[in-house]
């Protein structure tokens, strides 16, 4: 009989995979040695495996090119990376390494753009996406950096009052886009998508309003369901309604010759993980052909948006199991060396999967088991995977140290969670490790940060953090000068190296 967690997986799925091997009964992730990582780095920790990145992207202008050459699709393909999905430097700067352009959704994006070009990672001629809601601090970026020869800035308008603050401030020719939005699907807590202008009003908008604005020129439709790109009747309803709106705009507008289908490939988040990614860019390719030739207008340029699906994969979140609690005859509380409220927030307020797989002691028995955090709330849980929404794990045992790997958590848990704030039950921030290939591809590693200390974290709650930089000022009403200072952690006894040890 087959007890072991290898045999589990094994018989279950198709194994190895080929982002995932063993190694002497440990795991591997791209080639990576997990256990390695933790040797040095101890746990809570989280990695970002860079070459993953360019990797998607190539594949993605693969299956775009494949299609339009084999459907003769007669325009061109653009790769955008949304910045909201992971803002950090050596995520953009990888993407740009690749030819990608950049999508934002915030004023502050718009300062990113313009690190990036001071440095000499992206040019004036890019084409910058700029999607959500304008606020004025929005539009003054866009009109600034339009105004500093950034030629290729495309706002894509949401509102009509957007458009009236756009064309006031914008002063120089520019390109812009119209959001559709979109019905949501039957299930949805809402009928229509709460971004763009409605399908029945856009034609109106386009003659009554944006032709008259000389210096704006309607270049770009947007396009994007919130369910991503899903082989479903909704989705494909969905896109010939908005073929339908670019086929009658393109009839009186031959300037608009880009068609944003949006985002929302999704991310391998099981073992079992199977999405035609080939067939749906053909699909959806097709679609667009014939309507355009039903029609008689040119097929569209193609624009997509894509951040889980760059950056998704590239992530790993890992975790020690350092305790068990049985609650009754049936259920086992691994409890993790962290929160996943905090470090994957997904998990907890959307209910996303990710897929999970321990990393190390393969061969020993498995056992089902629920997985808690470490905050005092009860909504702290993970407690599905792949298989039929249960846990399974090498068997729980104190002598023997269990560590578990959270894998494709590239996307959005950093920026939701807070990279370097206060967190629920002040639950500190995961160390970070990114780890890339030198050009004869051997692997490397940087420490991006550290993790948090209690003292980091008291200051930004307004705590002292030593005696001479005490501010008594708010006790002074009262004549106290009463002093908080912040507690410190006991030494950390554990054999494996904790993140206080490692200071690179």
């Amino acid at each position: 009989m087959k007890l072991q967690y290898i045999d589990l997986v094994d018989q279950t799925f198709d194994w190895p995979q080929e982002e995932f091997q063993l190694h002497n009964d440990q795991l591997q992730f791209h080639g990576v040695h997990m256990m390695d990582l933790v040797k040095t780095h101890g746990s809570p920790l989280r990695i970002t495996y860079l070459p993953k990145i360019g990797e998607n992207i190539r594949r993605a202008h693969g299956w775009f090119r494949s299609a339009m050459e084999k459907l003769d699709y007669p325009a061109a393909y653009h790769y955008c990376y949304v910045t909201k999905s992971s803002h950090f430097r050596h995520i953009t700067e990888e993407v740009l390494k690749h030819g990608a352009h950049i999508e934002t959704s915030s004023p502050f994006d718009l300062d990113i753009v313009r690190a990036l070009e001071l440095d000499g990672k992206l040019d004036r001629k890019a084409t910058i996406i700029c999607n959500g809601f304008k606020t004025d601090d929005y539009i003054d970026r866009i009109a600034q950096l339009r105004g500093d020869g950034f030629e290729g800035i495309l706002p894509v308008i949401d509102n009509e009052d957007e458009f009236a603050r756009l064309a006031k401030h914008v002063l120089e020719p520019m390109r812009v886009g119209i959001r559709i939005a979109t019905e949501e699907e039957p299930k949805f807590a809402f009928y229509t998508s709460r971004l763009g202008i409605g399908y029945h009003r856009i034609m109106a908008f386009f003659e009554e309003q944006l032709q008259q604005a000389k210096h704006l020129e309607l270049n770009m439709l947007h396009f994007f369901c919130n369910t991503g790109i899903r082989d479903t009747a909704y989705y494909w309803n969905e896109l010939r309604k908005a073929l339908r709106v670019y086929a009658e705009l393109r009839k009186v507008c031959p300037t608009l010759t880009a068609l944003n289908i949006g985002g929302g490939l999704p991310t391998k988040n099981s073992l079992a993980f199977d999405y035609d990614y080939a067939y749906m860019v053909e699909a959806i390719l097709e679609q667009i052909q014939v309507a355009c030739q039903e029609a008689g207008v040119p097929v569209p340029d193609i624009y997509t948006e894509f951040g889980s699906f760059t950056v998704g994969e590239a992530g790993a979140t890992v975790f020690k199991v350092i305790h068990q609690k049985k609650q009754n005859d049936r259920e086992k509380w691994n409890l993790i060396d962290s929160s996943f409220m905090t470090t994957l927030p997904d998990s907890w307020a959307i209910n996303k999967r990710f897929l999970m797989l321990p990393l190390n002691r393969w061969s020993d028995p498995y056992e089902r088991v629920f997985l808690g955090g470490l905050t005092c709330d009860s909504d702290d849980y993970y407690n599905s995977e792949q298989h039929l929404n249960a846990i399974y794990l090498p068997q729980y045992q104190p002598e023997q140290p269990l560590y578990i790997g959270f894998f494709n958590t590239g996307a959005y848990q950093d920026n939701i969670s807070g990279h370097g704030g206060v967190h629920h039950c002040l639950i500190p921030g995961l160390k970070h490790v990114l780890v890339d290939r030198d050009e004869k591809d051997a692997l490397t590693y940087h420490v991006f940060s550290q993790a948090q200390t209690a003292p980091e974290v008291l200051s930004m709650l307004g705590y002292a953090s030593d005696r001479t930089n005490t501010d008594t000022s708010s006790f002074s009403k009262t004549g106290s000068s009463r002093r908080i200072e912040p507690l410190h952690a006991e030494p950390h006894n554990d054999q494996t190296p904790s993140n206080s040890k490692d200071h690179e």
